[in-house]
C-alpha cells in the first residue's frame, strides 16, 4: 500500500519540526531537510520515536542547503526513490539582516541573499517537485507572514521576499489547477527566528509551534481550496 509522503524544508526545529510531528500522526512518511545535519537528525530520531503512527512508516533525513542546487536535487531523488510525494512544505526561511535595519540602511547583499532562501529556493524546490506532486494530485504548503501584507518597521526586506513568495503562490495555484497550493501565515511564534528578530527581549508570550499544528494539518486533511490562509482562522473551534 502507497502511504503518502511529504517533504518537509527547515524540518530540524521551530515550525517544520512541529509540523513534521504532526503530519507524522495523520499517516504522513517524512522527507525532512535541514541545514545542520546534527539538528537534522536529532528530530528525525525523535520523530522515528514518538510521533510516527505506522511500524513501516518512514523518515528520510537529507541535511543541506535549500539555496544547493544539487541539495534540491538529492530532496528531488529522495521522492523519486520513494516513489511518490503528496505534500511539499516550503518552510525553512530566513529573517534576513539582525538586528532588523530600516529598508533605508538594508544591506544589499543580506536582501539578495533573503530572496534567495525565501523566494527563489522554494520555487526551485516547487517545480523539480511538480512531476512527483501532479502524479498524486499533491499540495504545496508555503508559509509566509503577516510582514508579507502588513508594513512593520524594520522588517522590509523579510516581508518583501515574503510578498514574493505569497505572489509565486497565488500564481502556481491558478496555473496548477489539479493542486491543491496553500500559502499560510502561522502568526508569531516562539521560534528562534522570532528571537533573532527582538534580541534580548522576552518573547514567551508568544505561542509554541505545536499550538498552530492543527490549523496547519486542517488544510491538508480536508484539502481546503487554494489560496492565502492565516493560521488564527483555521484553528479548531473549542468548547
Amino acid at each position: 500500500m502507497n502511504h503518502p509522503i511529504a517533504l518537509v524544508t527547515g524540518a530540524s526545529r521551530g515550525l517544520g519540526r512541529a509540523l513534521a510531528a504532526g503530519l507524522a500522526r495523520e499517516g504522513y512518511d517524512l522527507i525532512l531537510d535541514a541545514r545542520t545535519a546534527a539538528d537534522l537528525a536529532a528530530a528525525a530520531t525523535d520523530l522515528r520515536e514518538h510521533y510516527l503512527r505506522r511500524q513501516d512508516a518512514t523518515v528520510t533525513a537529507i541535511p543541506g542547503d535549500v539555496t544547493d542546487p544539487a541539495h534540491r536535487a538529492a530532496l528531488l531523488r529522495a521522492g523519486q526513490a520513494a516513489g511518490r510525494l503528496d505534500l511539499l512544505v516550503n518552510n525553512a526561511g530566513t529573517l534576513g539582516a539582525s538586528p532588523l535595519p530600516a529598508l533605508a540602511d538594508y544591506p544589499v547583499a543580506e536582501l539578495r541573499a533573503a530572496f534567495e532562501v525565501n523566494v527563489i529556493a522554494p520555487v526551485a524546490l516547487t517545480q523539480l517537485m511538480l512531476p512527483l506532486l501532479r502524479a498524486s494530485g499533491g499540495a504545496v504548503l508555503n508559509i509566509t507572514s503577516d510582514a508579507a501584507v502588513e508594513a512593520y518597521a524594520g522588517w522590509g526586506g523579510y516581508g518583501a521576499a515574503k510578498a514574493a513568495l505569497e505572489q509565486a503562490s497565488n500564481v502556481l495555484a491558478a496555473e496548477e489547477l489539479g493542486l491543491r497550493v496553500w500559502w499560510a501565515d502561522p502568526g508569531d511564534l516562539r521560534t528562534d527566528m522570532h528571537q533573532r528578530a527582538f534580541p534580548g527581549q522576552d518573547i514567551s508570550d508568544r505561542p509554541r509551534p505545536e499550538a498552530v499544528v492543527p490549523a496547519l494539518t486542517r488544510l491538508v486533511t480536508e484539502r481546503l481550496p487554494s489560496g492565502r490562509y492565516r493560521a488564527a482562522h483555521l484553528m479548531p473551534a473549542v468548547g
